[in-house]
């Protein structure tokens, strides 16, 4: 009965022939339903009348620099919810794979596996009818040598730069820091999370410094990724300023993430740059209420404390006696507040384009869940890959350049008026964005720094056999 069944570990090398992956180390889980492997840079396609996908893969864990390129065709889209209970939407392909000689077509779904363990995990849709798993077990088909393995991948080499880089954050355990992490340690760099409660400075003219826990000098970093959540970004700005003020370079500035925190300046900085925004009302007295409701266009309307963070401190006011209501009560505590024109004809959409170093690197679209509240901000619900027009790419780039940010989530609405701009983050999420589109966000947050630092090695080299050319005499 079992004579004809591959016996497996829990853990096994495959392959995958018609990809071209020659070895790849997948980790066999049954509780798992969908196979999964890892890839980035995923592009459907026409060939021949029929639909393709194209995606990149590192097929080797901690290995950024061998990338394969494959195709496959496409059987289709399939949501998938993740072991940490994201649900996202990926492309499904069918493909040969050779597991200890044995070899069989299965489905596989394409997603960034970045931060799992392995590159690929088998599920138990795949192994149906053909595998035994033996979960105390591993490797029971055998391990390629490293020099086969190094053969066929001709491994590049990791860069050089080996930057110390340092994650200004408050929890090592969010997704976007621990990807963030990888990803500088993936391309060879010394990384170190750096809680920001823990860290503290001296102000001093000559000996300025950052310290860290019970002592430890932190003046010797190369680069700071600067990831402030909203409640700490008076003291993170502040560290951040230091950080400058020792000449280390950090990805986002602290003057760009404190004018970017503030919503009023924000808006009015946009603004200034030409940037269409929902019309916006704000106010000092309790007397202008009527008049601000009629300047913003009536009910309904959004009423946005100052102060508060993204997806609180936000009101809803569907009716003229509800907005004045609210208004009126914010205001007899002396809370500073937006309103601010309800886009309904959104339908509880917007768009979220991830800007870095200039460039839109990947965008979705977010929708609320059903009947969930939604107030011209995202507050939840699922993500997709969507294709941005021209005019909000460059919206996008214009927006994350005005508030001088070199990383930005740019948040944009569709409205009967056009693409409106809603906000700018100084530290958006990667989790959402990632998982949706498959697109290697830390790794290009890293490479934006790496791009700072061979410009500056570039112009060392240049400048030092410049001058050694001057002192240099010719022989005849």
């Amino acid at each position: 009965m079992f004579a004809d069944k591959v016996i497996v570990g829990s853990e096994e090398w495959c392959s995958f022939p018609e990809l071209g992956i020659p070895y790849i180390k997948a980790r066999v889980d049954s509780g798992a339903k969908t196979s999964a492997i890892h890839a980035i840079n995923i592009s459907p396609f026409l060939k021949d009348g029929e639909s393709w996908v194209k995606f990149d893969i590192n097929p080797i864990q901690n290995n950024v620099q061998t990338l394969l390129h494959c195709e496959a065709k496409l059987v289709g889209k399939r949501v998938v919810k993740s072991s940490s209970g994201f649900r996202e939407q990926r492309y499904v392909i069918s493909s040969v794979l050779n597991i200890g000689g044995s070899q069989w077509t299965v489905e596989i779904t394409l997603t960034n596996r970045d931060s799992m363990g392995f590159r690929m995990l088998l599920g138990r849709e795949a192994m149906s009818g053909r595998v035994l798993v033996d979960p105390e077990q591993k490797y029971l088909l055998g391990i390629p040598s490293s020099d086969s393995i190094k053969e066929v991948y001709k491994f590049s080499q990791v860069t050089s730069l080996g930057l110390r880089i340092g994650v200004l954050a408050s929890n090592p355990e969010l997704y976007s820091n621990k990807r963030i992490m990888e990803a500088g340690e993936m391309r060879g760099h010394d990384m170190h999370f750096l809680n920001i409660k823990e860290c503290y400075m001296k102000l001093d003219a000559t000996t300025p410094q950052i310290r860290y826990r019970d002592g430890r000098i932190l003046n010797d970093f190369d680069a700071i990724i600067p990831r402030i959540r909203p409640s700490m970004t008076f003291y993170g700005s502040a560290l951040t300023r230091q950080f400058e003020t020792l000449g280390i370079y950090c990805l986002n500035s602290a003057a760009a993430i404190t004018q970017s925190r503030d919503k009023l300046y924000s808006l009015q900085l946009l603004l200034n740059h030409g940037l269409e925004i929902p019309t916006t009302g704000f106010a000092n007295s309790p007397l202008e209420t009527n008049d601000l409701i009629k300047m913003v266009g009536g009910p309904p309307l959004i009423v946005k404390l100052l102060e508060g963070t993204q997806g609180k401190g936000v009101v809803l006011a569907e009716t003229k006696k509800a907005a004045e209501s609210v208004i009126n009560a914010f205001k007899s505590v002396n809370a500073n507040i937006l309103v601010q024109e309800f886009i309904k004809e959104a339908n509880g959409k917007d768009i979220r384009c991830f800007v870095v170093d200039g460039k839109v690197v990947a965008a979705i679209q977010r929708e609320a869940l059903p009947g969930e509240f939604r107030a011209n901000i995202h507050l939840g619900g699922t993500a997709s890959v969507v294709k941005i027009t021209p005019q909000e790419k460059k919206i996008a780039i214009k927006a994350a350049k005005a508030m001088d940010l070199k990383v930005a989530g740019v948040d944009i609405i569709r409205s009967s008026k056009g693409p409106l701009l809603l906000e700018v983050n100084s530290s958006p999420g990667l989790e959402g964005i990632e998982g949706a589109t498959n697109f290697d966000i830390a790794g290009s947050m890293i490479k934006s720094i790496e791009k700072v630092f061979e410009t500056k090695n570039s112009q060392w080299t240049k400048k030092h056999f410049k001058s050694t050319d001057k002192n240099e005499t010719s022989e005849d």
